[in-house]
């Protein structure tokens, strides 16, 4: 049975792992670094195996998709100078979203990123 969560903006799940847990977490935190790279490679081991990691991951990669294109919006709005202030706030609440859903993974929740397109489901 497929689960749809779009709507909500946090789940708590029951019965998770300590290693669903911890994939889960690292889902979130290694973005921080290494951006989609992490979320993708954790989605494509995981996704058969465990519906909660695969959430965390479907939600890190979509959260990296839109981060990319507000990137490429303020990069364009560099030309009236206020895309400067966009990409340093862009990547100072991209930094905090990512505390706050490897805390809420830590707590078994699914964190939902605000402002996130969708595109993979």
């Amino acid at each position: 049975m497929q689960q749809n969560f779009a709507n909500a903006q946090e789940v708590k799940y029951a019965q998770v792992s300590s290693d669903e847990r911890t994939m889960a977490i690292l889902c979130h935190v290694l973005s921080i670094f290494f951006s989609f790279i992490p979320a993708l490679v954790i989605y494509f081991v995981k996704k058969d195996e465990s519906p909660y990691v695969a959430e965390h991951a479907k939600e890190v990669l979509n959260f990296q998709i839109s981060l990319f294109i507000y990137a490429m919006i303020s990069v364009v709005l560099i030309f009236l100078i206020i895309g400067i202030l966009l990409l340093i706030v862009l990547s100072i609440v991209a930094l905090i979203l990512y505390i706050i859903a490897a805390i809420k993974a830590s707590d078994d929740i699914l964190y939902r990123y605000p402002l996130t397109i969708r595109l993979i489901k």
